[in-house]
Order: structure tokens, then sequence, then C-alpha cells
């Protein structure tokens, strides 16, 4: 049951990382995320950074498991997933969004389109579409990234947004 409102906030993030919808995370959740990054940016899976984006998605599913599957089943339910953030984030929470860095570091390299480190705002909106973010969503939220309005977002930039993604209300 989740009880305190930190805890809601929490468990409303849950269906973000359930891709499929069947009521609990696994290992293929991470990876139709994966596929769905790499179909937006027409980058193909054995590509450099398309095996990149599967190391870093599996590498965030062990990471997420590790914390949070605690029956060892290899999935992860919307209970077990809420316990286990709000341990983790009540001690650090940019330590828990270390855990997803692999996989946000290779995402944007798949945004970046230029080679320079950084994806534009517009690509990284493309990137949270094809996480299922909505459109208008994905726009303001790309936008809010981008911390110095340089146009440009960085890893640390991610990183930091990931962790607030889960302490902050809807």
């Amino acid at each position: 049951m989740v009880s305190s409102e930190y805890e809601r906030r929490i468990a409303a993030r849950f269906a973000g990382f359930d891709q499929d919808g069947n009521g609990y995370i696994d290992r293929e959740d991470f990876s139709a995320a994966t596929k769905a990054v790499l179909a937006e940016f027409g980058t193909t899976a054995r590509s450099d950074k398309g095996q990149a984006l599967y190391v870093g998605a599996e590498a965030f599913w062990q990471g997420m498991a590790g914390i949070a599957d605690r029956d060892g089943d290899q999935r992860i339910t919307r209970e077990e997933f809420v316990s286990g953030a709000v341990k983790r984030l009540r001690d650090n929470p940019e330590r828990f969004a270390e855990i997803a860095r692999p996989f946000l570091h290779a995402a944007l390299a798949v945004a970046d389109t230029d080679g320079d480190g950084a994806a534009t705002v517009g690509d990284t909106a493309r990137v949270l579409r094809a996480l299922g973010v909505g459109e208008g969503l994905a726009a303001t939220v790309a936008g809010a990234l981008d911390a110095d309005a340089d146009g440009r977002i960085g890893e640390t930039e991610i990183v930091s947004a990931f962790a607030r993604y889960f302490t902050v209300p809807e």
C-alpha cells in the first residue's frame, strides 16, 4: 500500500517504466525502450551507438532489479518499485539516478546527431516521445532540461533531471 505523498509520487513513475503495460517492469521493458529510441533516430541495433544503448539498458535493468526485485523473479511489481526507490531516494536521489547513467549516456549519444556530446532540445524531446511521453509534455520537459538556454542538453543535466523526476510531483 502506498502511504505517503512521497511514495505516491514514486508510484506514479512506475507506468513510465512498464512499457508494455502488463503490471510489472522486466528486462523486456528496457529492451522495448531501447528499440523505440533506436527506431526514432534510424539507428541500427548493430551499430556502436545501438550496442551501447542495449548495454546501457541492460545495466539500467540490472541496477533497478538489484534495488527493487525483492523476490528475485526478474520482474518488478509496483510495490517492489516503490519500496526500492523510496529506500534509495531517502539516502541520495543522485546516487539512485546513477543506475540510469549508462542508459542515459547512450541515449544521449544516439540523440547527439552532430557528435558534440550534447543533444538539441528537439532531439531530446524525440527521445522522450519514443519512451512514451506525450508530444506536448515531451517538448516542455526537454525545454526545461536546457537550464542554460543554449539549446543543448548534456549528460549532467539529464542525470540530475532523472533524480528530480522521482522527487517532484507530476
